[in-house]
């Protein structure tokens, strides 16, 4: 590779805005790049987040009860260690920063803010008292330092509209007793919401059959594992057309999962059949296909019931309204179908989409042409949809058309010579580092040492960590003391 002459002598200056799976794998994938790799050319790469912590939806967006998934973070932090990358946490872009602050000190700028809201369900009845969406939810149960303390858990029975892997997160965290949440990161306000939540009965609705459900088979499995809960399955909901029989066949994590229904569907009818006295369960998470929203239904402003239309499959896997129409009584409704991303202030956005137009992570300007030096990845490039491990696909892409660009970047006026440390300073941004983030993260496993041994309804547990809520006392932890500068 032939280096732009400017960067013959010092380092390329990046900028990536999200410190979570999305934008740290775009600093990974750079650091590991061929030019970078061979020692061509030198990186420097801040990683900016509006939170005082790293990681993104891994802290803030994954059920508490995932310890796999939450494993990533142990991968994350190997790069988070790598001596080019610097993390700069509690600093909000469009407020503590601009895009011109940025372009400013840095040669390239690569958003990664992902997508934090809920999509849109428009059906009657969606804004009253007791309609929910997941991202909220999750927010809370997640311990997010934004979000209000406190959730009403009076719903008996509750409906969740989706057939995602949040839809199923959702439903778990909410039928799931209190005392199996202690051997997670929860912190105690949580614990004593939960614990004192009247649920008995969730309901979780997909449009269409057991063959096109969104989760995946970790997820359908997790949900055998709560307990003194049972699963309901209805019989009438097992109806598979061309497109599923073929899906089965020629897709093993639809062939498992479907397989893993059936079964839960006839042990439960064979225990019926013999009439076989089962202990019954405190709570139980009923699993509905073929069932489409029209109408959330109101009294006194509040839900009471849940309008569904019976679907039917059309032979492609899609589904179609039948016309019959069944009432649910429940008295809260969380709505799980889909991750929305937001504007970002500077850049076009598709409000259709809720993505940033690009190609191939090159941000475009409103006559679609390339912004020299603006890219993007993750779910605000492409879209909520695919798995974490997905991000690594759209981080090597951006970061390849980066590379490409090189010469073609525009010059930054001030690159390192300009630290944008100074200038959170002098805006009065009380800014977190690494280091930081390793003192809280110590914190955090203090306080779950601290507990000792929990004895629960379900056996004792020991509390690895417990989460620290409060924005100012994650700050009074993790503050920075000055960031190292970087040499130029």
């Amino acid at each position: 590779m032939t280096l732009p002459a400017h960067l013959n002598d010092r380092k390329l200056h990046v900028a990536i805005v999200g410190a979570g799976p999305a934008g740290i794998y775009a600093a990974d994938l750079l650091t590991k790049s061929q030019p970078v790799a061979s020692g061509e050319l030198d990186v420097a790469i801040d990683l900016f987040d509006e939170l005082p912590t790293p990681f993104g939806l891994i802290r803030y967006g994954v059920s508490p009860d995932h310890p796999r998934i939450k494993g990533i973070i142990t991968a994350l932090h190997k790069v988070m260690d790598k001596e080019q990358i610097r993390f700069i946490g509690n600093v909000s872009f469009g407020r503590d920063l601009t895009l011109e602050d940025l372009q400013e000190r840095y040669d390239a700028v690569v958003f990664a803010t992902g997508a934090q809201k809920d999509a849109d369900l428009n059906i009657p009845g969606i804004d009253l008292d007791g309609s929910h969406g997941a991202a909220d939810f999750v927010s809370w149960y997640d311990a997010h330092p934004d979000v209000a303390r406190e959730w009403d858990l009076s719903a008996r029975e509750v409906a969740v509209i989706g057939n995602g892997n949040v839809a199923l997160d959702v439903a778990r965290i909410l039928s799931k007793h209190a005392d199996q949440l202690l051997e997670t990161e929860i912190p105690e306000h949580l614990y004593a919401q939960l614990n004192d939540s009247a649920v008995t009965d969730v309901h979780v609705f997909g449009r269409r059959g057991p063959a096109q459900v969104k989760f995946t088979p970790l997820e359908l499995r997790e949900l055998s594992h709560s307990k003194d809960v049972d699963i309901v399955l209805y019989p009438e909901d097992f109806e598979f057309d061309a497109a599923s029989d073929e899906a089965i066949k020629t897709n093993n994590q639809v062939k498992t999962m479907v397989s893993t229904l059936t079964n839960w569907l006839v042990e439960q009818e064979e225990r019926e059949e013999s009439g076989e006295e089962a202990p019954q369960a405190s709570r139980r998470l009923h699993l509905h296909f073929l069932q489409s929203p029209v109408e959330i239904l109101g009294e006194d402003g509040r839900v009471a019931g849940l309008r569904m239309e019976r679907q039917e499959l059309d032979g492609t896997g899609n589904a179609r309204g039948t016309g019959e129409l069944v009432d649910y009584p429940v008295q809260a409704v969380y709505r799980a179908v889909g991750y929305f991303g937001s504007a970002l202030e500077g850049l076009e956005y598709d409000g259709a989409r809720g993505v940033v137009p690009n190609a191939g992570g090159r941000v475009l300007d409103r006559d679609g042409a390339p912004v020299p030096g603006v890219y993007t990845t993750g779910w605000i490039k492409r879209g909520p949809v695919g798995l974490i491990g997905h991000t690594k696909g759209d981080a090597q892409e951006t970061i390849t058309h980066l590379l490409e660009d090189l010469a073609a970047l525009p010059v930054p006026a001030a690159p390192g010579t300009a630290p944008v440390e100074d200038l959170l300073a002098e805006r009065g941004v009380r800014y977190t580092d690494w280091a930081g983030w390793l003192t809280l993260d110590e914190h955090e496993r203090s306080l779950g040492a601290a507990t000792g041994t929990v004895q629960t309804r379900f056996g004792p547990v020991e509390r690895e960590r417990i989460k620290v809520v409060e924005r100012d006392a994650m700050l009074e932890h993790a503050a920075a003391a000055v960031l190292e500068p970087v040499e130029s």
